[in-house]
């Protein structure tokens, strides 16, 4: 697991994050030790999507459905103290609701150092 201190960004790096992102990106995924960086892969998922819902499961386990384009259903569910990934379905699904996270407490997930 990489050390979670802060990545000092360079003089290098600033003009890539505005011309390159995706190239400044990878480069401070290396440093902070990320072997495997996904942002290309997700990139192509979600900027394409033009609707994302959010669902809770309705079995009695903890978890959520992450639904785009209301045909593609990716499941999670609680793994001890985090979430994991379960597995998707395609089909029509319906329109959720936006207000579903109004309740939950904001927290950052940037550790403080």
């Amino acid at each position: 697991m990489p050390d979670k201190k802060k990545i000092k960004i360079n003089f290098m790096i600033k003009p890539l994050l505005r011309l390159w992102p995706n190239k400044a990106m990878k480069m401070l995924a290396k440093k902070q030790g990320i072997k495997e960086p996904v942002f290309d892969k997700l990139h192509q998922i979600f900027y394409k999507a033009k609707r994302i819902d959010l669902f809770p499961t309705a079995s009695n386990s903890r978890g959520f459905i992450l639904v785009i384009d209301q045909q593609t259903a990716l499941y999670f569910y609680q793994d001890g103290d985090h979430f994991s990934y379960d597995g998707f379905e395609m089909g029509k699904y319906d329109k959720g609701d936006v207000t579903i996270l109004d309740k939950a407490p904001y927290r950052n997930p940037i550790p403080d150092s």
